[in-house]
């Protein structure tokens, strides 16, 4: 794979691309599938009912549970992700939440990578432990680590990259660890999607996603999605899913299909604009270091089929990181990534949220660390406001 964006070979994204734009025809001959905005589905007879209820067919009851229009959507991520089955949910927390309650008991324990995603973090340490689950925390680039903490584990919680910092991890060799002791893994692969990343190739048995991120693309859908095999969902279906009752709207499930038609165009761009940034970030006096895979000599590089455009990077002392910061003019202040729009988020401030229940202060994250989500907007537009910032900033 060639790494600079100048040399990339984008062929690769056609199969992606058909999957996500060919339809078969819809309803009256719509080129987009309906949106399905109803509570609940009849049946036309006693026989149709007894037997949906009896799971000897599989017709929409209540929108709880199945809903055609999100079926359509979790058809489409299983077959990008090379799963049986997957199951929407309202954010990418239900879908998360759902899942890694669906396989953990009460004394049961869970190995996770260090640097992962914060609320996924809170989520280990405020509620788990109420059920008296237990979580160890490892860094995922080193697999004895790992191999060391996963004896007696339940389920091995995998980042690749993790947030923030942006750390890889063999996924191939970590989930064979995890299969010889009978683990579960899971993944968060919403950094890559399937389309720059295939954890089920690879032998993870559940793959997570924020969908808000580039699955959505254009910041106005909170979702979550999680796919495997038809027995890994089905399991999530009857312990957890209906439940906690998490689960995805029809218009939001529409969104996403709209934002998937556009997500092998778009991101080539992020990962172009956010290779260029990143470079000549790289290059600059006032950096120190960038977090990007790109830059890594892991072997967990191997599993990327392309990068998407959020990193981080750390500025030396000389920078005044909140007048650097407000002076950003296309980078707006916002968590959140994979919209359109130029995000900055300075570890500096998220280092105040939540104390005791801070990831990146859990796991020494610098607060000279400042992550960018690189939009669509045009790379020379970017790093220009990017350089007046640096200029502004300098102490």
């Amino acid at each position: 794979m060639n790494e600079h964006p100048s040399g990339f070979d984008y062929d690769y994204l056609a199969e992606a691309a058909t999957l996500l734009a060919h339809d078969e025809p819809f309803p009256g001959g719509a080129v987009v599938p309906p949106i399905y905005q109803t509570s609940l589905f009849t049946f036309a007879n006693y026989a149709e009912m007894a037997e949906t209820f009896a799971g000897k067919r599989r017709q929409p009851i209540y929108s709880r549970g199945d809903n055609p229009t999100v079926m359509e959507f979790e058809a489409r991520v299983a077959a990008l992700e090379g799963a049986e089955a997957a199951r929407g949910f309202s954010s990418g927390m239900a879908a998360i939440s759902a899942t890694v309650l669906a396989f953990v008991g009460a004394g049961e324990r869970i190995v996770a990578v260090r640097n992962c995603y914060g609320d996924a973090y809170r989520l280990f340490e405020r509620l788990l432990p109420r059920l008296n689950i237990k979580v160890d925390y490892v860094d995922g680039s080193d697999p004895d680590a790992v191999a060391a903490a996963l004896p007696g584990a339940k389920l091995l919680y995998l980042e690749s990259p993790t947030s923030m910092m942006f750390e890889l991890q063999d996924i191939a060799h970590l989930t064979r660890l995890a299969k010889e002791q009978g683990i579960v893994t899971t993944i968060d692969n919403s950094w890559a999607t399937p389309v720059f990343q295939k954890p089920i190739t690879h032998g993870v048995d559940l793959v997570l996603h924020s969908a808000s991120k580039y699955l959505g693309g254009h910041s106005d859908t909170v979702a979550g999605v999680v796919a495997g095999s038809a027995a890994h969902i089905k399991h999530i279906n009857e312990q957890t899913y209906s439940y906690l009752g998490g689960k995805l709207s029809p218009f939001e499930a529409w969104l996403l299909l709209r934002g998937l038609r556009t997500l092998p165009l778009r991101l080539p761009h992020h990962m172009k604009s956010g290779l260029t940034i990143a470079e000549r970030l790289k290059a600059h006096a006032a950096v120190e270091r960038v977090n990007h895979p790109v830059y890594s000599n892991h072997p967990g590089k191997a599993t990327l089929a392309g990068y998407a455009g959020l990193f981080s990077f750390e500025v030396t002392d000389e920078i005044d990181i909140p007048v650097f910061v407000d002076a950003l003019k296309y980078f707006r202040i916002g968590v959140s990534w994979g919209g359109h729009e130029s995000l900055v988020v300075p570890a500096k401030a998220s280092l105040e949220q939540t104390p005791g229940l801070n990831s990146m202060a859990r796991f020494g994250v610098s607060p000279r660390t400042i992550r960018f989500n690189v939009g669509l907007e045009s790379v020379e537009d970017l790093w220009a406001d990017v350089a007046q910032a640096f200029e502004k900033a300098r102490k």
